[in-house]
């Protein structure tokens, strides 16, 4: 299957497309399958439980509309990647769109940005699965077990995920499908029963947009945090080898799992703020608020929902490595990232070590974390809680990512103009683009201004620096290796 050679990025001689033992299992997953797997990297539960009581801190009453306008702003960054997807389905995703677009060098930059991103990100996913464990069995007292560090429940949990994930995409991706079921069942279940038993506080008050604490300074103030309950939207998109039919299932699946998402996120928050009787101060007081409402309703129901949080932290964590890993997989198989990345196992068809080298790295971050609190003197047991970690490196994640998400919108015209002029709508090639790019820009905004607290007045400067150390890389590799041009987006996914 190779058409001539070229050298990767460590010098070697590399097919300019690749063979078939460095491709994954083609066509084992459906539509429903991929829509599971991306509202699992969602972790609705994970996410919502995290992220709800600040949200309705900044935004005040109408939290709830505001998670409905963040699903529409995701909307336009989801047919971006539907149209990309619809002409050029890639496990690499977003590199590999804005590669072929602007070309090598700023492919491998993507590249870069793309790895340190999710890798960034995923680590908070890796730490709370052990932290929330510790949270629950502090909660109910368990003698014993409370005791025990939370970064050993981790190393326990992430095994199993390793496992899991090593088996085959499709069993892995079942086993993400039905912790989401469940945690989606008990979510539902809460809400209703909220809203049923504190029928008295409903009313249209969290959809008025005049109840948006400070107007539309609150809305842009608070967007990033209602952004940040979509990541993992474009999941689908890393599967779209192992996807039958991935040129409509992975669009079909992008748009269904944005819509469940926003409709779902609205009846959680709606539910949330009523059990609170419309009391957004009381509610931002609370640790967990939804579980607080659950509690509310019925002792029962509020240790359902602690069980909802450990499937989504677990969900969360197959589903998204499963497709972030393999966009750098796809990166070393192309030749951006060093080869071995890009290998497969022989007999399951997992990308095996672009999934040690994602999980190392992330066990990398927590790890120096940990010493950085240890040497600078600041390592009390708050400081050191797996909640503080997963705020910190899903927000310098989401920094990155978001740059991602940026220069993806910032490409789709430009690819149509230059590869499918026959094709080009400029309503959905340029249009919806450049909103997406707009909305990015306000949440990048928020996230990298001046004046906030540290470590997070660190992170826009982090991100400039690794964000200049990619290029000078990009620069440095692409002159040393002119073909990784001709390779990126090389391997179509149903080809």
């Amino acid at each position: 299957m190779s058409e001539g050679m070229t050298s990767d990025s460590l010098g070697a001689k590399v097919p300019v497309v690749s063979g078939e033992h460095e491709r994954l299992r083609q066509g084992v997953l459906g539509l429903l399958d991929i829509s599971a797997a991306t509202m699992a990297n969602i972790g609705p539960a994970m996410s919502f439980y995290f992220g709800f009581g600040f949200l309705a801190i900044t935004t005040g009453l109408a939290s709830p509309l505001v998670i409905v306008v963040a699903g529409v702003a995701i909307a336009f960054l989801g047919n971006t990647l539907s149209e990309f997807t619809k002409v050029m389905p890639s496990t690499g995703g977003f590199i590999t769109f804005v590669g072929k677009t602007f070309g090598a060098r700023t492919g491998v930059t993507t590249a870069l940005l793309t790895g340190a991103g999710y890798i960034a990100a995923m680590a908070s996913v890796v730490a709370i699965v052990g932290g929330f464990f510790q949270y629950l069995l502090q909660n109910y007292n368990v003698s014993g077990l409370k005791s025990v560090p939370w970064f050993i429940w981790t190393i326990v949990f992430l095994c199993f995920a390793i496992f899991m994930m090593i088996r085959g995409i499709k069993i892995s991706t079942k086993v993400a499908g039905i912790f989401f079921a469940f945690e989606m069942t008990i979510l539902l279940i809460v809400s209703i029963a909220a809203l049923i038993k504190f029928h008295g506080s409903i009313g249209f008050g969290p959809f008025n947009p005049k109840n948006i604490h400070n107007g539309f300074k609150g809305l842009a103030l608070a967007f990033p945090l209602a952004i940040y309950l979509f990541i993992g939207w474009e999941n689908s998109a890393a599967l779209a080898e192992e996807t039958d039919n991935p040129r409509k299932n992975v669009p079909k699946a992008v748009f269904m799992s944005i819509g469940i998402m926003t409709a779902s996120y609205a009846l959680f928050a709606y539910a949330t703020v009523i059990g609170f009787a419309n009391n957004v101060t009381t509610l931002g007081a609370a640790t967990v608020p939804f579980l607080t409402v659950a509690h509310g309703v019925l002792a029962f129901l509020a240790f359902l929902g602690f069980l909802a949080g450990m499937t989504s932290t677990l969900g969360a964590l197959i589903a998204g490595t499963n497709s972030q890993a393999r966009l750098i997989f796809n990166a070393g198989r192309e030749g951006l990232l060093p080869k071995f990345i890009g290998k497969v196992d022989g007999k399951r068809r997992t990308p095996v070590n672009a999934l040690f080298i994602f999980l190392t790295l992330a066990l990398l971050i927590i790890g120096v974390w940990g010493l950085g609190h240890i040497f600078g003197g600041s390592a009390t047991s708050g400081s050191m809680s797996a909640f503080n970690f997963f705020f910190e490196s899903s927000t310098f994640g989401t920094i990155l990512v978001l740059v991602v998400y940026a220069l993806s919108n910032l490409a789709l015209p430009f690819y149509y103009q230059k590869h499918h002029p026959e094709l080009f709508n400029w309503f959905r090639h340029a249009v919806l683009p450049f909103l997406g790019l707009v909305t990015i820009g306000v949440p990048l905004y928020y996230l990298t201004k001046s004046g906030q607290p540290t470590p997070y007045d660190w992170f826009p400067w982090a991100a400039l620096i690794f964000l200049v150390a990619a290029i000078v890389y990009a620069v440095a590799l692409v002159s040393r290796d002119p073909g990784i041009g001709e390779r990126v987006g090389s391997i179509v996914a149903d080809e």
